[in-house]
């Protein structure tokens, strides 16, 4: 979306009404997050692919951040942290062309043994959730969902 050219200023009568793009994205976001968990309710997630480039996006994640530990709570201060914005702004601008709304907000579980909850999910850019649930996935950490779902 475009509000004119940098530096305009903005016409309170002639901008979209924020308050309905905040709900689609709200929107977006969950159906997201609720497709994501059906899918790990049908397949073990060590074997889900979530992109064409997983492997790419794996690797690269684990130069970039090597001290990310998959199995541990994600602590979103340091996520969301001056020098932490700038580690991921680097690495998800490798994907601007490459994947599709790779800086659209999605909601991410901060922690892999939980399912997603108010206070167990976090905001993140879909690229934050790629890389680490691409890591979780390899290492088998989201296959107790399918497990759970298929032991009833």
């Amino acid at each position: 979306m475009s509000l004119g050219p940098a530096g305009a200023s903005l016409d309170p009568d002639q901008a979209e009404n924020f308050e309905d793009m905040e709900k689609q994205f709200a929107v977006k976001a969950v159906q997201q997050m609720t497709t994501y968990w059906a899918i790990l309710e049908k397949m073990k997630g060590s074997q889900l692919r979530l992109t064409k480039l997983d492997d790419e996006i794996y690797d690269h994640f684990k130069k970039d951040f090597p001290e990310f530990d998959p199995t541990e709570t994600i602590n979103e201060d340091t996520m969301k942290s001056k020098e932490g914005k700038e580690r991921w702004r680097n690495f998800m601008m490798a994907y601007e062309k490459k994947i599709d709304d790779y800086n659209f907000g999605t909601m991410l579980r901060a922690n892999p043994k939980t399912e997603y909850g108010e206070k167990e999910t976090i905001f993140a850019m879909r690229m934050q959730f790629y890389a680490i649930e691409i890591a979780r996935n390899r290492q088998g950490l989201n296959d107790w969902v399918y497990e759970q779902a298929h032991t009833t």
